[in-house]
């Protein structure tokens, strides 16, 4: 599962939507307490933006919601705040969200030999116990998560099925060659292909319920359809930008990766990135739900901001230059750097016990650069997940169509193959 931080509203360029910039605060710190009032200090490491965002998207819908003053943080610079209290329906949504996508990430961390082995048995019951808790958080605001706790379950199956079917493959390639160069081949096993869309099924399920279910809080059952496509789009997003940053380093590992397993190449892994986004816009648009300024912040102007960095670190053509008038040679292939990474040094049992408890425990990992405990990655601190300037300036391309935020509106970037993602 990988539906961790993929959304990453900027704080600063809430204004040009006429939002509070201390919006997004106040949602992240009605988390982080819920979680801790709920569910005890060590949930509070369970917190992540997407979980935010989902709160942020009830009460774009229904509007601004109950507001409590929080005690003084170092995020705040020891100040007090008002905060979406606990209570909210977005938040204990949020809430549900961050403990079973934090148990889904404990358990894979377990899964994919990332911890050290000391830690492996207290991080699965950690899981355990998230996954449990989700479920009857989920209780309060009536949302069944058993078919996405099935879908996780079965995340692990896929990945082995997919895993010996590639491997079937390439055995049934080589006795393929070996009947050709007069051999004596012991026969071609069936292979059951499994798709990349499969692979990342359970993360598109779990984000579709997630979104749906923001607008069943909200009272505002005719945006349930749009918001479950839109989630299951961003969860696809979501497992395809994960795998794509994953890539080399899984390579070099040994580990699993969806686009090594299907065979799937860079090219292609960004055009299917671009048509998730490109049929979010066009939902929110049907849907009416562009016209929420917050909806534009929190969920439209992230997607374009990942996508294009992602185009950057590839070396795919992004910004104002359309790829109409790119030759064919220009941009095929795409070109980008595959070197190998170092593997950082995985935390001791000692060290992770440290960092989880001094950083996670207490809210710090908001507000400091951290280490990962499982992986041994530096992290950013939260307050610090926001991508400026998310959107584009298409230029000449669109022919000067883009408005005063500098947002495309209705210019049709797909049409003309504008590659700047909004």
């Amino acid at each position: 599962m990988a539906v961790f931080g993929v959304l990453k509203p900027c704080a600063h360029g809430a204004a040009k939507y006429g939002i509070d910039p201390g919006q997004w605060q106040a949602h992240m710190c009605g988390l982080c307490l819920g979680l801790r009032d709920g569910h005890g200090q060590l949930a509070r490491a369970a917190t992540n933006t997407d979980a935010i965002v989902l709160s942020v998207l009830t009460e774009a819908q229904a509007g601004a919601g109950e507001r409590t003053t929080a005690g003084p943080c170092p995020l705040r610079g020891m100040k007090r705040a008002s905060v979406v209290a606990a209570s909210a329906p977005g938040v204990q949504l949020a809430a549900t969200a961050s403990l079973l996508l934090g148990a889904a990430k404990i358990g894979d961390h377990v899964d994919d030999g990332d911890a050290a082995a000391l830690t492996r048995r207290p991080m699965r019951r950690v899981s355990n116990t998230w996954a449990a808790r989700a479920e009857r958080q989920a209780d309060l605001i009536g949302l069944d998560v058993r078919h996405m706790l099935s879908a996780i379950a079965s995340q692990s199956l896929l990945e082995s099925r997919a895993t010996a079917a590639r491997a079937l493959a390439a055995g049934s390639a080589a006795d393929s060659a070996d009947s050709v160069a007069g051999h004596r081949s012991p026969g071609i096993q069936a292979v059951e292909v499994i798709t990349l869309d499969e692979l990342t099924g359970p993360t598109q399920l779990c984000a579709a319920t997630l979104f749906g279910h923001t607008a069943t809080l909200a009272g505002r059952p005719e945006n349930v359809a749009a918001l479950e496509e839109i989630g299951r789009h961003v969860g696809r997003i979501a497992h395809l930008a994960d795998a794509i940053e994953d890539l080399e380093r899984d390579r070099a590992r040994g580990r699993f990766n969806p686009l090594e397993a299907t065979g799937t190449d860079m090219p292609r892994a960004y055009d299917l990135l671009r048509e998730s986004e490109s049929r979010i816009r066009q939902v929110a648009a049907e849907a009416e739900l562009d016209q929420l300024p917050t909806v534009r912040w929190a969920l439209l102007d992230p997607l374009a901001s990942l996508l294009r960095n992602l185009g950057k670190g590839l070396g795919i053509v992004v910004g104002h230059v359309c790829r109409a008038s790119v030759t064919a040679q220009q941009r095929s292939p795409y070109e980008f750097p595959s070197p190998p990474e170092q593997r950082p040094n995985r935390p001791g049992p000692l060290e992770t016990l440290g960092v989880v408890m001094g950083i996670y425990c207490t809210g710090l990992a908001c507000c400091f650069d951290h280490t990962s405990p499982c992986t041994g990655e530096k992290k950013d601190a939260w307050a610090k997940r926001c991508d400026c300037g998310s959107c584009c300036d298409c230029g000449e391309c669109c022919g000067g169509c883009c408005g005063e935020d500098g947002c495309c509106s209705g210019c049709g970037c797909d049409s003309c193959g504008c590659d700047c993602s909004c």
